[in-house]
C-alpha cells in the first residue's frame, strides 16, 4: 500500500505539471490581447505596450511560466489583472457558496441515486425500474441550465415558495442559507441521481445474479441482509467508481448552475474572468480544481480497499 501511494503522489505530480503547462499555454496563445482589453479601445498604442511590460507580457514563453509556476509552488498565484488583488484572495471569498452547493449535490445524488438504484434492481421490471428508466432519460438529456430556469419559473416566480436567486452566508442563518440553495442543488444533482441510480441498479442486478446470493436466500437471509450485508457491499467499486467520476463533471455544472441562479461562487469567477481575459484567475481555479479531482480520485482508489478486502496494491 504504501509504495502504491507513492507512485500515485509521484504520478499526481506529473499529472499537474502537464496540467500547468497546458493551462499556461491555452490561454497564452488564445487570441485576444489582456493589455488591450485593460487599456480600453481608445487607449493608445504607448500605453498598451506599457502595460504589456508591466504585466510581464513582453518576456519569452518559458520566462512567464517560469516565473508563474514558481509562485504557485510557493502559494502565490498572482495579481488579478482587473481587480488588482490577490488571485488566491478572491478564490477564498468565493468558496463558500461552491463548497456549500457542492456538498448539498453530492450529499442528495449519493442518497437519492443509491437508494433508487438498489430499489429498481430489487424490484426490475416493476414500477421504480420503469420510472427509473424515464427519469434517467430525463436527466442525462436535459441541460442543467433547462432545468434551473423551469425550477425558478415554478418553483420561484410563479409560487413564490422558494427565493429566485441569489445566495445567503451560514453566518446570516441556516434558514436562509438553505432556502437559497435548495433550487440550485435540485437543478446540479438531476443528471448526478440519473447516472449514480443507473451503475447501481446494473451493479446490484449483476451481484444479485451471483450463486451466493440464492444461497443466502435459501437459508432465509432477509431482504435487508441480502441486499446491504451482502449486494450492495459486492457492488460498491462500480458505484464507487461513479461517484468519483460525477466529481468531474460536477465541476463544469456547478459554473452553469452558478450564473443561471446567479451565485457568487468559484463558477461566477471563472466565467466573469474569461469574459475579462484575467489569465492569472483562470489559471489558478483551474490549478486548485485540477489538484482537487486528482486527490478525488486518490482517494477513490484507496477507498477500494475498504469496499473490497480482495483489492490489494
Amino acid at each position: 500500500m504504501g509504495i502504491y501511494i507513492l507512485r500515485r503522489c509521484v504520478s499526481t505530480i506529473a499529472v499537474m505539471a502537464m496540467v500547468g503547462i497546458f493551462v499556461f499555454l491555452l490561454l497564452r496563445l488564445a487570441p485576444g490581447d489582456p493589455a488591450a482589453m485593460i487599456a480600453g479601445k481608445s487607449a493608445t498604442a504607448e500605453a498598451v505596450a506599457a502595460i504589456r511590460e508591466q504585466l510581464g507580457l513582453n518576456e519569452a514563453m518559458p520566462v512567464q511560466f517560469a516565473h508563474w509556476a514558481l509562485g504557485v509552488l510557493s502559494g502565490d498565484f498572482g495579481m488579478s489583472i482587473f481587480s488588482g488583488l490577490p488571485v488566491i484572495e478572491l478564490i477564498s471569498q468565493r468558496l463558500e457558496p461552491t463548497i456549500s452547493l457542492s456538498i448539498l449535490t453530492i450529499i442528495v445524488s449519493v442518497t437519492i441515486g443509491v437508494s433508487f438504484g438498489i430499489l429498481a434492481a430489487w424490484r426490475t421490471g416493476g414500477l421504480v425500474d420503469r420510472l427509473l428508466a424515464a427519469f434517467s432519460a430525463f436527466g442525462y438529456s436535459v441541460p442543467v441550465f433547462v432545468i434551473g430556469y423551469f425550477l425558478i419559473y415554478f418553483f420561484a416566480i410563479k409560487t413564490h415558495w422558494l427565493p429566485v436567486q441569489g445566495y445567503r452566508p451560514v453566518q446570516e442563518g441556516l434558514g436562509p442559507w438553505f432556502m437559497h440553495l435548495i433550487l440550485p442543488t435540485v437543478a446540479l444533482s438531476f443528471g448526478f441521481i440519473a447516472f449514480i441510480a443507473r451503475v447501481t441498479r446494473a451493479s446490484m442486478l449483476e451481484v444479485l445474479s451471483e450463486d451466493y446470493m440464492r444461497t443466502a436466500a435459501a437459508k432465509g437471509a432477509s431482504s435487508y441482509s441480502m441486499l446491504f450485508h451482502h449486494a450492495l457491499k459486492n457492488a460498491g467499486v462500480p458505484i464507487l467508481t461513479v461517484i468519483g467520476v460525477s466529481f468531474a463533471y460536477m465541476i463544469g455544472g456547478v459554473v452553469l448552475t452558478e450564473t443561471v441562479f446567479n451565485i457568487p461562487g468559484i463558477g461566477r469567477l471563472v466565467v466573469d474572468a474569461i469574459n475579462s481575459r484575467d489569465y492569472p484567475i483562470i489559471q489558478g481555479v483551474l490549478i486548485l480544481t485540477s489538484g482537487l479531482y486528482v486527490l478525488v480520485n486518490l482517494a477513490v482508489d484507496l477507498a477500494y480497499t475498504l469496499i473490497d478486502p480482495r483489492i490489494r496494491y
